[in-house]
């Protein structure tokens, strides 16, 4: 597969001074098969487009490793995965390489070290495990492929990289492995897997940068849920579920993604059909409280906060444009001051800080 890659405004991407070359914005634009890239300005939270990588499918999820050297994507309309590496000083994507996955790849993260990538297979119920070559490359064969259950949606490594958690919205359970960070295989937990209460569907997975906690958004259930991790054993205990939706709200809805602030202080949840960003501070215990809903573009797939903690950014999947707010330190909420023109159904955004 070829993947093309062109740069606009690259004078003023190299000309803009390293305060300006920082951090960078990657979009996929699905219904236009490329990812779009934006500076970050870090004083005012404002994008500026600078170039775009032109794929042979529709782009999907993103990941970027530890390091900050290679970007990951799925190519969900061609079932493979693709592997870029990362100009630091302009966030430019070159192509590495890309494999066949044999089906389509609804996330993509890596683990802690960055040397194995894992995804996760809505329609093919499994998760996958490949291996990162020094080069950026992934490798053509998985190491391992785990057969779970329908609707997994993502596939996600505990801090001390010992643990990993797939989330599946279908069978209403988060699946628990063992992870061995030498070799990249997973190995069925002794608890196998956690359940939540009936219609809940957990759907993505964030720990808290600093507690044994992690969070879900839950795509059937409208809520996001709390959960205790016993770093020994690798298992998840839920101890809160609690609603991303305004009492008074009628209409059909389910959740998408979900973020934690870099402080900790606050957590995020995307609703598609009420159209919001739901918002929710985190006490020390890691129970957690509404702060409220920031109105966003139609059917919120995504959004991510950058590593300053000072601004998040969401994509409406049903539209062609990206929102862009200012985080209250204080109180988390949310002030939209921007939207963007990114392209037909943006689908994914990931914010990186290079150097």
């Amino acid at each position: 597969m070829k993947i093309l890659v062109s740069s606009l405004c690259a004078a003023l991407a190299l000309g803009a001074g390293p305060a300006l070359a920082d951090t960078f914005a990657y979009v996929s634009v699905a219904g236009e098969n490329k990812i779009a890239i934006y500076r970050v300005d870090p004083d005012r939270g404002t994008l500026t487009r600078t170039g775009e990588a032109v794929l042979p499918g529709a782009p999907g999820a993103l990941a970027v490793d530890p390091q900050k050297r290679y970007l990951f994507a799925s190519i969900r309309s061609n079932n493979s995965l693709g592997s870029f590496r990362i100009d630091p000083a302009t966030g430019a994507l070159t192509p590495i390489n890309t494999v066949n996955a044999g089906a389509n790849s609804a996330y993509v993260g890596t683990d802690q070290s960055g040397r194995y990538l894992l995804s996760a297979y809505y329609q093919a119920g499994k998760a996958m495990v490949h291996a990162i070559g020094k080069d950026g490359s992934l490798s053509a064969e998985p190491v391992q492929v785990v057969e779970t259950a329908p609707n997994a949606h993502s596939a996600i490594s505990d801090a001390q990289n010992r643990w990993v958690f797939v989330p599946h919205t279908g069978p209403n359970a988060i699946f628990q492995f063992r992870f061995n960070p030498a070799t990249g295989k997973l190995t069925p937990n002794l608890e196998p897997k956690v359940e939540p209460p009936a219609n809940v569907g957990p759907r993505h997975l964030k720990f808290h940068p600093t507690k044994p906690v992690a969070y879900t958004s839950d795509e059937l259930g409208s809520s996001i849920s709390a959960y205790s991790l016993e770093p020994q054993t690798g298992r998840l205990s839920r101890f809160q579920t609690l609603s991303t939706l305004p009492a008074d709200f009628q209409g059909k809805n389910t959740t998408a993604e979900v973020k934690v602030h870099p402080t900790g202080r606050f957590v995020y949840v995307s609703n598609r059909g009420h159209d919001s960003i739901a918002g929710f501070r985190i006490q020390d215990s890691g129970v957690v409280e509404a702060i409220g809903q920031a109105p966003t573009e139609k059917t919120p797939r995504s959004f991510d906060i950058d590593p300053s903690g000072r601004y998040l950014y969401s994509a409406g999947q049903g539209t062609t444009r990206l929102a862009a707010y200012r985080i209250d330190p204080n109180t988390g909420k949310l002030d939209r001051f921007e939207t963007y023109e990114v392209g037909k159904q943006p689908s994914w955004i990931t914010v990186v800080t290079l150097r």
